[in-house]
């Protein structure tokens, strides 16, 4: 009933504000060389750049981000991994590795290591087989799966490394969006800003194995050159068919940029030239702090936001991305309900420029209504009726009316502590703002329940795929332990 009670206020109570008709207009950004670039503010998903972003490209190792994405999410980084002899010799001779043989054993977190920083082919091969369980088919099947459900929809990959492959394609703003899921992993971003790491001896090699990040915004190693300040990693890549491919972090002033470039040959000054211009051009805004549209500062107890007795607050961490010079409060906003749950009722989802700048829940704080008196003329009303329906005593009614403080999750008080605040509030005939909140309390409802039905259906399909790939893996697990390889 609160998500209900709130949708209702939501759909009554939010009326942005129209935009200025002066808006900033969004900056124009410098001319990459590269073929395909995008840059995307990573914490609101907002793209401040692209140049042909949804054009299929050979992404080479950059393929290798998700590889280490869907590792972290399948695995410990304590598993021994067992090189086969496909992942030593399924690879180029002359591609990038670390000279692993058959057999030999390290952790998750080496390999790991070693693909991110080296670039190492044949430790991808043996990661992909490992969390596939045995199966290499598997792990790419997983691959394409994790890409779709991220929202990429011109991507396929046919290998876990980024070899060539004519039908081993995806595009800057696919990139973008799993490049995007992968910052969000505290052990990856951890590896991706790591400048060098030592593999210790293992059961095949005496001597320690040094690994160096190739990313020249953030290591050393191959000269200082494109040294960047703001650089938290990323990853390389490079074939011939695919020209210089590249996937770089960068962070200033609580901006999170992901900057993707494909068939170039100045990877690094293309993606130096648009982080300056994107941490120069735009700014982010605290939405909790900035937005006051939607408050009532002249009622101390029945605001939607900002009061200590309010409904809900907004998320305190939420942010949106405008460019320099633009003002909040000329940004438009829409109520989303695709994600209510018990605590979310809704979200707010913000544009400017016609643009899509960041989202912010709204999230329940359990506070309770009071409910007011309606008048002496409208509680006896209220009471001839409610006694003539239930049966209830004079003295229950009389009590009800006279102020008792419910809470909001209860049927009664909480629909009659929204009609008599929005009473005072909206101008009009009262009977039509009451039809107006019954019905918004009804299409609320109704949105919840689709929401129940398509995580209930969601669900189903998730359980039937794991279903269908751990029947895989146990079976590849069989046919191991009785000589396959």
């Amino acid at each position: 009933m609160t998500a209900v009670l709130a949708a209702a206020i939501f759909v009554i109570t939010l009326v942005p504000a129209t935009a200025s008709a002066e808006e900033v207009p969004w900056p124009s950004g410098p001319e990459a060389s590269a073929e395909s670039a995008i840059v995307m503010e990573a914490n609101t998903g907002t793209v401040l750049y692209e140049k042909d972003a949804d054009t299929q490209r050979y992404p080479a190792s950059i393929t290798k981000i998700l590889t280490t994405l869907l590792a972290l999410e399948n695995s410990s980084l304590d598993e021994v991994v067992t090189f086969s002899e496909d992942a030593v010799y399924k690879n180029e001779g002359d591609s990038s590795h670390i000279a692993r043989d058959i057999g030999e054993e390290m952790t998750m977190e080496q390999c790991l290591y070693a693909v991110m920083l080296e670039s190492a082919n044949e430790c991808a091969y043996a990661v992909a087989e490992h969390v596939g369980g045995g199966d290499y088919q598997t792990f790419i099947d997983m691959m394409n799966e994790k890409a779709a459900e991220l929202g990429c929809t011109n991507t396929n990959f046919t290998n876990a490394n980024g070899l060539p492959d004519e039908d081993h394609v995806t595009t800057c703003r696919d990139m973008a969006l799993i490049a995007q899921a992968a910052i969000q992993n505290n052990t990856f971003r951890q590896i991706i800003g790591t400048t060098s790491y030592t593999i210790p001896p293992t059961n095949k090699h005496d001597e320690e194995t040094p690994l160096n990040n190739h990313h020249r915004m953030i290591s050393s190693y191959k000269g200082t050159q494109y040294l960047y300040e703001y650089c938290l990693g990323g990853k390389t890549g490079y074939t011939v068919a695919a020209g210089n491919t590249l996937v770089t972090y960068a962070e200033k002033d609580g901006m999170l940029l992901i900057c993707v470039v494909m068939k170039t040959t100045s990877h690094y000054d293309d993606t130096i030239s648009l982080f300056d211009y994107c941490f120069e051009n735009y700014s982010m805004y605290n939405v909790s702090e900035s937005e006051t549209r939607y408050e009532d500062s002249s009622s101390g107890s029945s605001t939607l936001f900002g009061e200590s007795e309010a409904f809900a607050v907004l998320d305190s961490e939420a942010e949106i991305i405008l460019p320099v010079g633009a003002d909040f409060s000329d940004t438009e906003v829409e109520v989303s309900y695709d994600n209510v749950s018990d605590s979310v009722l809704g979200t707010l989802v913000y544009s400017y420029g016609g643009k899509q700048v960041g989202t912010a829940d709204v999230v329940a704080t359990g506070a309770s209504g009071v409910l007011y008196e309606f008048g002496e003329a409208a509680a006896s009303a209220d009471s001839v009726t409610e006694s003539d329906s239930s049966g209830e005593s004079k003295e229950e009614l009389s009590a009800s009316a006279e102020g008792e403080t419910v809470t909001d999750g209860t049927s009664s008080g909480g629909i009659g502590a929204v009609l008599s605040g929005l009473k005072d509030k909206l101008p009009g005939n009262y009977l039509i703002v009451k039809i107006i909140v019954i019905a918004a309390a009804v299409v609320a409802a109704l949105f919840l329940i689709r929401e129940i039905r398509y995580r209930i259906r969601r669900s189903r399909r998730r359980k039937q795929s794991r279903d269908r790939r751990y029947k895989v893996i146990k079976n590849n697990r069989k046919w191991n332990r009785r000589g396959g390889r």
